[in-house]
């Protein structure tokens, strides 16, 4: 029975991570397109009876294509500066939107733009060690004053939670590791579960 249910138990660590990745997958996909299927059926885009699944992506995607081109050009920076100011001065909603603006920033741009918790660092605390994320080399203004000249951000994810600390730190209390952020942010989160690789890329 022991064994059994040991086998049992093998196959569901086995199955359980796939499922829930489709899941997920499955349910983000079907959550868009029925978004996007009713945006296309209000504005009078397409018909309910002319609509067929997957148009509603492939609308998505140009209309990001679209939104890409107009940022990217000189007038779409001007316009989405003051677009940005604009939504800073509103409470509250400058609160959502800057928070929403700096968790989607960290997505890899494609413009070869250096992006943030691009260096992975092995910071000391006493005689502690910890994985960690330098999201900008220097710190606040505020902090000069108390001696923060030399300093850097670094974020700390949380094992197995959504959050993390934000700590400032002395360079030479941070030391580079090498590892891909992807390897170590799976390191840090599943807390030293998932083996972690080095780099191919240098």
């Amino acid at each position: 029975m022991r064994k059994i249910l040991a086998l049992a138990m093998s196959g569901l660590v086995t199955v359980l991570p796939l499922a829930l990745t489709v899941y997920v997958i499955w349910w983000l996909v079907n959550t868009v397109e029925g978004w996007l299927r009713r945006a296309l059926i209000a504005l009078g885009i397409v018909s309910p009876e002319h609509y067929w699944p997957g148009l509603g992506l492939i609308a998505g995607f140009l209309m990001l294509l679209i939104v890409g081109s107009m940022v990217n050009a000189y007038a779409g920076r001007i316009l989405l500066k003051y677009w940005n100011d604009f939504l800073g001065r509103i409470p509250f909603v400058k609160t959502l939107y800057g928070g929403f603006r700096d968790v989607v920033s960290l997505l890899p741009s494609g413009s070869g733009e250096k992006r943030d918790l691009q260096r992975v660092v092995l910071a000391r605390f006493g005689g502690v060690q910890a994985i960690g994320f330098v999201t900008r080399e220097d710190v606040p203004t505020v902090l000069f004053a108390h001696g923060g000249h030399d300093w850097v951000t670094v974020y700390f994810p949380m094992s197995y939670a959504f959050g993390g600390y934000t700590v400032y730190l002395s360079k030479d209390r941070v030391q580079p590791l090498d590892i891909s952020v992807e390897d170590a942010m799976r390191l840090a989160i599943t807390a030293g579960l998932t083996a972690a690789g080095k780099r191919n890329d240098f």
